[in-house]
């Protein structure tokens, strides 16, 4: 049987995220990179979390810290709360490396250039 995409859209990941996180097709939507970026931390991807991040701000995240936070926690659903052209709310829940559930609730923003969407930054609630 066929793996649903981790990013709760109900599609197969073969037809969702993985495409996107590999490469062989852009994000249509904010909305979609947010999802590809969650399934992305899912799978440890951190290069495409990088490469996924609007180029002027990749000064501001680490390459192993984006590591160990994807590594250590096991993720468990992502929910979109709002979604709009360039602003996307959601939370993402996971265990913690102690087993306790944490919420990530975040409003997040989104640029799209030359047909690329990127995360551009995020405030935390």
């Amino acid at each position: 049987m066929n793996q649903l995409c981790y990013c709760n859209s109900d599609k197969v990941f073969e037809k969702c995220c993985q495409p996107i996180i590999l490469g062989f097709k852009n994000a249509t939507s904010a909305e979609e990179c947010m999802r590809s970026r969650y399934s992305a931390y899912v799978l440890g991807e951190v290069d495409y979390l990088l490469n996924s991040t609007f180029p002027s701000q990749r000064r501001y995240y680490s390459k192993s810290e984006i590591k160990a936070w994807s590594q250590e926690n096991t993720w468990q659903k992502l929910e979109i709360i709002f979604s709009s052209f360039d602003i996307i709310e959601f939370k993402a829940y996971y265990l913690d490396k102690s087993n306790k559930q944490i919420i990530h609730h975040e409003k997040s923003k989104f640029k799209n250039e030359n047909n690329f969407w990127y995360f551009y930054s995020g405030e935390v609630f």
